[in-house]
């Protein structure tokens, strides 16, 4: 590649493992339904959708769950708890660096939510270390919706070949695909890093 491309990464199962478990477990102790039940509220649920794609906002989905789950405690209570369910994936970590340090710009392109960005934001200084973020929360969209894949051009300025696009999920970069970008469906970091030295230096 002559120029440069923008390196855009998903968040969740890239850069930052996520297990709602941890979640619910503390916020089982201080509930009257169950830890399933917990679970079935809060992970991938039509709830936590609506939320990420902009459609309430935290105090309205902070309600929600308090009423589902009859949680005992306020909002200052549950924030901490419900975002407290990330771990860094280092090698992946380590790769957005090597790459900035190349004179790659990278972005974070994730369907996630405020309270989670704020915990993130809190927790691991490597966040800080993108030049954009296109958030789906923020943009009342999600993947693989294609007015999202408009922002990320937007935000980065590329478009075709000019944005490689890591993502987890097949869906995603099936639509990142039909746009002309290079993309990678990231499974680990073993399989991943490799391939992506392949397309920068093809």
């Amino acid at each position: 590649m002559s120029a440069k491309p923008a390196i855009v990464f998903d968040l969740g199962n890239v850069l930052l493992a996520f297990d709602y478990r941890r979640a619910v477990r503390n916020l089982a102790k201080q509930s009257s339904v169950s830890e399933a039940e917990l679970h079935a509220l809060i992970n991938q649920s039509p709830l936590l959708l609506k939320y990420e794609a902009g459609g309430m906002t935290t105090t309205e989905f902070f309600n929600e769950v308090k009423f589902a789950a009859s949680f005992s405690g306020e909002l200052e209570h549950f924030r901490p708890i419900f975002g407290d369910i990330f771990s860094e994936i280092p090698e992946m970590i380590a790769l957005n660096e090597r790459l900035r340090q190349a004179g790659h710009k990278t972005y974070i392109f994730s369907n996630t939510n405020e309270l989670a960005i704020e915990f993130i934001r809190g927790r691991f200084p490597f966040f800080a270390n993108f030049d954009g973020y296109i958030l789906s929360y923020e943009h009342r969209c999600m993947k693989p919706e294609a007015r999202i894949y408009e922002v990320v051009e937007r935000v980065t300025g590329k478009n075709n070949r000019g944005i490689v696009y890591i993502d987890d999920r097949e869906e995603n970069i099936v639509s990142g695909a039909a746009r002309g970008w290079d993309v990678i469906h990231h499974l680990n970091h073993t399989d991943t890093i490799p391939a992506l030295g392949e397309l920068l230096s093809a």
